[in-house]
């Protein structure tokens, strides 16, 4: 379970690339006294950051050798972001990074427990953190205090959804993570919106797929298995099997429909997520040309 670890500062939209051009001179970087003021961040900020950049799966600790130290260095994602997408402009890439931020209780328990085993589909904020609460104390016998709690929800949700209108720069950049408009707000309360399945992109959707890691998957258990599309991303059946037509109809993608006999099956060619993804992106970066 991982609980408080953002410093309360959601992931700002730039930050990532500042992490890793720091991390590609220092290995160190995160644990040297001048962090701060190298990055341009405050040092809870910094911390924040080196919390966001393990969650998001750019990078990864490791003990150095010799003195056995904690280093940061790239994921295979983080290669992949690192050179073809830093600036987050691509749908797909702000829709892996959610994917990574949900996809397991840690290193963020809120994120997983909000997109995977939170079924209200509309809520108040107060509403929310009550079940949330709930959930907790059913499941796990949770000691964590509620200001902890409370704190984490509300990163959550200023995360995918803002109407913040702070004079603090930092504080009215908004998360990379808003644009894929996953909450949005009627009436004085929130709603998880079902997006189109081009807001997340393909390549994202077929990622999440080899991630998942199984050979045969029906459309039920795409729309309601957990750390899957139904889940992960709010899509409903109709666009989880608009978004399967369309990458069947795709010879590129290792993936194919069949709805005989009413089965409504998927079938998954297993390979490598990061050879996928990486091939993807290089597509990516050659029809930009």
């Amino acid at each position: 379970m991982g609980f408080g670890q953002h410093q309360s500062f959601y992931l700002r939209t730039y930050w990532l690339r500042k992490a890793i051009q720091q991390i590609n001179i220092n290995n160190r970087f995160f644990y040297e006294k001048n962090a701060s003021e190298l990055i341009g961040l405050g040092s809870n900020m910094v911390n924040s950051l080196k919390h966001w950049i393990v969650a998001a799966d750019i990078c990864e600790t490791d003990k150095r050798e010799g003195d056995h130290k904690v280093i940061h260095q790239k994921s295979q994602f983080g290669e992949i972001f690192d050179i073809y997408d830093p600036y987050i402009e691509l749908n797909d890439t702000a829709s892996i990074i959610h994917y990574h931020l949900v996809d397991d209780k840690e290193p963020c328990t809120t994120w997983y427990w909000f997109f995977n085993e939170y079924d209200k589909a509309s809520f108040e904020r107060d509403e929310a953190l009550n079940d949330y609460i709930s959930w907790l104390n059913k499941s796990y016998n949770s000691k964590t205090s509620t200001n902890t709690l409370e704190r984490d929800l509300d990163c959550l949700l200023k995360q995918y959804y803002s109407k913040n209108k702070s004079s603090d720069p930092e504080e009215v950049i908004q998360s990379p993570l808003a644009s894929l408009n996953l909450l949005v707000e009627k009436n004085a309360r929130l709603f998880k919106r079902s997006p189109n399945y081009e807001e997340i992109g393909l390549t994202a959707l077929m990622y999440v797929l080899l991630k998942y890691n199984q050979s045969e998957v029906s459309i039920n258990e795409i729309e309601k298995n957990k750390n899957l599309w139904g889940k992960v991303f709010n899509l409903n059946r109709s666009e989880i099997v608009n978004a399967i037509d369309q990458l069947a109809s795709i010879s590129k993608y290792p993936l194919e429909f069949d709805r005989t006999n009413s089965l409504d099956l998927v079938r998954v060619k297993q390979i490598d997520p990061i050879l996928f993804l990486k091939e993807e992106y290089i597509k990516k970066a050659r029809s930009l040309k």
